[in-house]
């Protein structure tokens, strides 16, 4: 049975209390049995049951839950680096879009791809996020477009679940944007995703969320509302992209259907706020996704203030947000939403396993959970994102097994 000391600050980031209580441990001790936790508390005060164990020794470092990033586009094939310079030039996202760039670029790209290339792909990608301090991964489509293509990607998530030590949580986004094939038969889409997609990947155990963008360049509201009427009669919690470059009613919508999250929510409005706090739909900030498209940063204390759980996730993808480093997008938070480390913590804890459905078996550290958590190179929150480093993360455990990372 394994034990970790010399633990200067363990942050436990429990459910409850506000967005910046991490309930925290100082001199702390931690104990698990094969994956799970099974006592938490001062070194000091560790029961003589558990001396003399397995001992690791944290060398007086910063202790977390292992990061989630509770929004990425993990499977796609190339990149869009002239899109990063057209944009430098000053041409925006939607007008690289309607010149036939953006996300149809790499529709049409990753629709040529063999599966096994996009799984070594996601497999680098999830390699270099566990090196992080990530343990927990949502994954979505929307790359495909087209039958084959969604339930090819959809596919390459069930492998890496059963083949990488990263928890993973599979979510079908058909309605990204309609494809150029379907530009003049909009209902002609949504029955494509409605009746033959949704239903596929439901049978197949593809996913367990299903999520739309909500845009003037994408869906709809009543869009949305049907492609999530199909995926309640399937079973597959709603998720929405929301109110991201536009005021849009979103975060409504994601109230009203009973969204697990709503995310980006750059535009949201004072009565979407209301009633995502009535409804426990989490707001996922993507920070990563307004520093590339140049946006003013969500203002994170306006939902913190009316009662809405912030989660922070990176909103990985080719296009409008070429990084995965999670713990950057947390420092950006911090400078550009006026959030603070402990809070920033939280998001990309509990709250961001909430946004996935994960929060009763990760996401905080408590008896009785899954042993996933992160060693960081710093003595407290504070510091660790003040002092942004390439990598601070000293070793990274998923269910009590250290994937990574130096020797504790």
């Amino acid at each position: 049975m394994p034990v970790l000391k010399n633990i200067s600050f363990l942050a436990t980031c429990r459910d409850e209390g506000g967005q910046g209580d991490l309930h925290a441990i100082r001199d702390a001790a931690l104990v698990w049995d094969d994956s799970q936790i099974t006592w938490v508390g001062r070194e000091a005060d560790l029961p003589e049951g558990y001396m003399g164990t397995d001992e690791l020794d944290a060398g007086g470092r910063l202790v977390i839950p292992g990061l989630v990033d509770c929004h990425t586009h993990l499977a796609f094939a190339g990149w869009r680096t002239e899109e990063f310079v057209q944009r430098a030039l000053g041409k925006s996202y939607l007008e690289i879009a309607q010149s036939g760039g953006g996300i149809m670029r790499t529709v049409r790209l990753t629709r040529e791809t063999d599966a096994q290339i996009l799984l070594k792909h996601c497999r680098g990608v999830l390699d270099q996020m566990v090196e992080l301090g990530v343990t927990a991964v949502e994954c979505k489509s929307g790359y495909g477009l087209d039958f084959e293509t969604e339930l090819k990607i959809l596919s390459v998530y069930r492998v890496l679940k059963g083949s990488h030590p990263v928890r993973i949580a599979s979510t079908y986004l058909g309605a990204h944007v309609v494809p150029v094939e379907f530009r003049d038969d909009r209902s002609g889409y949504l029955d494509l995703v409605c009746r033959e997609v949704i239903p596929a990947v439901a049978k197949a155990d593809l996913a367990v969320f299903c999520d739309v963008f909500v845009e003037e360049s994408a869906f709809s509201l009543g869009e949305a509302r049907q492609v999530f009427e199909a995926g309640h009669e399937h079973g597959l919690r709603p998720k929405v992209h929301a109110d991201q470059l536009s005021p849009g009613g979103g975060a409504e919508l994601a109230a009203e259907v009973g969204a697990v999250s709503a995310d980006h929510l750059e535009y949201v409005s004072d009565a979407g706020i209301e009633k995502m706090a009535a409804a426990g739909t989490v707001a996922v900030a993507l920070p990563l996704a307004s520093l590339y498209l140049n946006q003013t940063p969500l203002q994170v204390r306006r939902l913190i203030n009316g009662g809405v759980r912030v989660a922070v996730a990176t909103d990985f993808n080719p296009g409008s947000s070429p990084s995965f480093h999670l713990p950057l997008g947390m420092t950006l938070l911090c400078v550009g939403s006026q959030m603070t480390p402990a809070e920033a913590l939280k998001a990309a804890t509990i709250y961001a396993a909430k946004a996935m459905g994960m929060n009763g078996i990760t996401g905080s550290i408590e008896e009785g959970k899954l042993a996933d958590f992160a060693i960081i190179d710093a003595p407290e929150p504070d510091h660790w994102l003040y002092h942004f480093r390439p990598n601070a993360c000293f070793g990274t455990f998923v269910g009590g097994r250290q994937v990574w990372g130096q020797e504790a």
